[in-house]
């Protein structure tokens, strides 16, 4: 009796994180802005738009750089332009904090990087924690509240934790702000939370933010 709870239990907590990517896309097909597209066989990124460019921004808008698949249903700017910001999930002006600021929305699945004068200057998808890791039969979410970077590596930071008992699970451009949490990047930020509770970047947003946006104690700030 105890087993089936416990595997009912992990089966919920497996289920309910693709959600926030079903609720994401389902809002931005409500969008008069966006078009909605249902993947077929044989798609890929790169068929589906030529330029790098626009490949980037709609894995963006869809809060993933993962593979598609048959099935699977992804939205579409009708006008797709080169600003990325015009995109953004997040406010593009917030109150000026007199510095630096990484803002987390967990909700949103994105992240914003934002100047002293509370001006947007970059934005990307993420992928938090999960909310029940099977490996560690435990919580993994990434906790809210307000943190600041405390130490951060660049290319060749690696994880002495996961996998469990191994370790080496590589976490680029990392930049811990609570314990063994941290931002890195990633080639598996998949349109929901499936980390161990770190924050997912794409990788070339944690290079940007680890090598021109931190000052090495950048204040961040996680929403749920």
């Amino acid at each position: 009796m105890v087993a089936i709870v416990i595997a009912a239990f992990v089966i919920f907590f497996c289920l309910i994180n693709p959600v926030f990517a079903k609720r994401i896309t389902t809002e931005l097909c409500d969008n008069p802005k966006y078009f909605c597209y249902v993947v077929k066989r044989g798609d890929t990124w790169q068929k589906l738009f030529k330029e790098p460019e626009q490949v980037n921004l709609v894995m963006r808008i869809n809060r993933m750089n993962t593979r598609l698949h048959k099935g699977m249903t992804i939205a579409i700017p009708k006008t797709i332009s080169n600003d990325p910001l015009l995109y953004s999930p997040l406010p593009n002006d917030i109150d000026p904090p007199g510095e630096k600021v990484i803002i987390v929305s967990l909700g949103q699945l994105a992240f914003g990087a934002y100047g002293a004068n509370g001006r947007l200057e970059y934005w990307g998808p993420i992928s938090g924690g999960k909310s029940y890791c099977a490996d560690v039969r435990s919580r993994c979410s990434t906790p809210p509240g307000r943190y600041r970077i405390y130490t951060k590596q660049g290319s060749g930071c690696f994880s002495t934790k996961f996998p469990v008992g191994k370790g080496g699970a590589p976490m680029p451009y990392c930049m811990f702000f609570k314990g063994g949490f941290a931002l890195h990047g990633s080639p598996t930020v998949p349109g929901y939370h499936d980390s161990h509770g770190c924050v997912r970047l794409f990788t070339n947003d944690a290079k940007w933010l680890n090598q021109e946006f931190d000052d090495g104690h950048t204040r961040v700030i996680v929403k749920p």
